[in-house]
């Protein structure tokens, strides 16, 4: 399988990558839209035409980048709640969607938290909101990204997948001693291999799949760890660090492509070790094989008949 390049780089930026693209008449979902770098992925999508719902846990302190956003951009902007932390929001969050959906940028994430917290339902809060409920929304969504005839989901994956895999034997701590960044390590490992489940359960009905390492950028994301520790020369600022998020949400370039993992506007190259420099995808964090059991785990997690 040839590897994916781009004319774009690490600098790029979100509005750069879809300049000239025209997404009038679409429509997109971005978990966490009103924070870090889900409003500049908001703003590009917005901008190039795209009617864009930000899905967030504090709907009233959104609409004021919803108002802006409606005012600048060429596309329309809307506010609604959702949990990801929560099946029960996430759940009554798709039992409201009845458009067809172009897009999902599952953007919402949380980092690190220092003790071990349970979900609503009782699951490790990092997994539960970075991938489980990610899941459901996308199971609850399956039939309005078919309707799209040609939708495209984009999950937020981390250099973190580098750190290690998904712990299919102890997902949630029960054994093991509770770690913030192996929980964070295997939640983005997830993310991940989401997208290769995706592709290979729903390609065949026009869904395509791909995971994103969006790149070291300040945000409230690092919250629980001091701040962001990367070196400078690694960092990027929240306009550059949207960019492969909209590459692969909306570029004509990517049309068709799914399964995948992407930094810096291209397709990583797939390590046998852990850089020093944190670049790459671990190969167990592409596993098809990972990939199916983790459906399938998670489907038992939320009690649910998803196809």
């Amino acid at each position: 399988m040839t590897r994916i390049s781009t004319p774009f780089a690490f600098h790029s930026t979100a509005q750069a990558v879809l300049a000239g693209v025209d997404l009038s008449g679409k429509r997109a979902i971005i978990t966490g839209g009103a924070a870090g770098i889900g409003v500049e992925t908001a703003r590009a999508l917005v901008n190039a035409g795209a009617h864009v719902t930000l899905a967030v846990r504090r709907p009233q302190a959104a609409q004021t980048l919803a108002a802006e956003l409606n005012v600048q951009g060429r596309g329309r902007v809307d506010v609604r709640s959702l949990d990801l932390a929560d099946l029960d929001s996430v759940r009554a969050f798709t039992q409201n969607w009845s458009e067809p959906l172009h897009i999902l940028v599952n953007n919402a994430g949380i980092m690190a938290v220092p003790e071990r917290t349970l979900s609503a339902q009782g699951w490790e809060i990092q997994f539960a909101t970075n991938f489980l409920g990610h899941f459901a929304l996308v199971g609850g969504l399956q039939d309005a990204l078919v309707r799209a005839d040609g939708a495209r989901v984009v999950s937020l994956s981390s250099s973190a997948n580098l750190l290690g895999p998904v712990v299919f034997d102890d997902i949630n701590f029960d054994f093991r001693p509770y770690d913030a960044f192996a929980a964070y390590a295997q939640a983005k490992s997830a993310c991940a291999l989401l997208a290769v489940e995706i592709t290979r359960r729903w390609a065949d009905q026009g869904v395509f799949a791909n995971a994103v390492n969006p790149g070291a950028i300040a945000t409230r994301l690092q919250k629980h760890t001091g701040g962001l520790k990367t070196p400078i020369e690694r960092q990027k600022n929240v306009q550059q660090g949207a960019a492969t998020s909209v590459l692969l949400a909306a570029s004509p370039l990517l049309e068709g492509v799914g399964g995948r993992y992407f930094e810096d506007c291209n397709e990583a190259l797939v390590v046998d070790r852990r850089p020093a420099d944190y670049t790459g995808v671990a190969p167990y964090a592409l596993d098809p094989d990972n990939a199916r059991r983790l459906w399938e785990a998670a489907l038992r997690m939320i009690g649910s008949a998803a196809r």
